[in-house]
């Protein structure tokens, strides 16, 4: 008898580990767990700025959760949080048509414009280092040209560890573990 409870006691977690193990890694499940919004919205505008559409659903899951209307503490708005000096700016650059930076708070497709055409932007201005432009997107691309000229992180994403304000650091893995979740789960949107 004491055979069989022992047994019992290995053999079930065992088959719940494996039967977790299943679900895990089944596609429903991690879409159920790891959802995307606005996929249209992200699909055109990462297409206008030749930009990976899962790259820009993991920066609005992080910064935003998918929350149009959501505010941070330091004043950014909108699904992909902009700063509205920064949505100002941006806005400034290119053809936007009536598009406003009240607009990016309020209005999904207006956000996703505006933060992916700035995604294009820091790419850009960092060469397309992937790790460097998350960074500069929640730092701002002057802090981050400080740390690199200085040597303070070498822009590598091994040595995010590196990166001086803890938040950023947080957000550029976050950021990245997203984007790599994604693109197992979905290839593309």
């Amino acid at each position: 008898m004491r055979k069989r409870i022992k047994r019992k006691r290995i053999i079930l977690p065992l088959v719940l580990i494996v039967l977790g193990a299943l679900f895990v890694q089944s596609e429903w499940l991690g879409r159920w767990i790891y959802p995307i919004s606005y996929t249209e919205e992200i699909k055109q505008n990462a297409e206008q700025y030749g930009l990976d559409p899962l790259l820009i659903a993991a920066i609005i899951r992080v910064e935003s959760n998918y929350k149009v209307s959501a505010v941070s503490p330091k004043g950014a708005v909108g699904v992909m949080q902009i700063m509205p000096d920064t949505a100002e700016w941006i806005l400034k650059q290119g053809d936007f048509g009536k598009m406003t930076a009240k607009d990016a708070g309020s209005q999904a497709h207006a956000g996703i414009r505006l933060g992916s055409w700035y995604v294009k932007e820091l790419n850009r201005q960092f060469n397309g280092n992937l790790v460097v432009s998350l960074a500069a997107y929640n730092a701002g691309p002057g802090k981050v040209r400080q740390w690199l000229d200085k040597g303070v992180w070498s822009g590598e994403e091994q040595t995010v560890r590196d990166i001086p304000y803890g938040e950023t650091r947080h957000y550029v893995q976050r950021v990245m573990y997203y984007y790599k979740k994604y693109t197992k789960i979905y290839e593309t949107l």
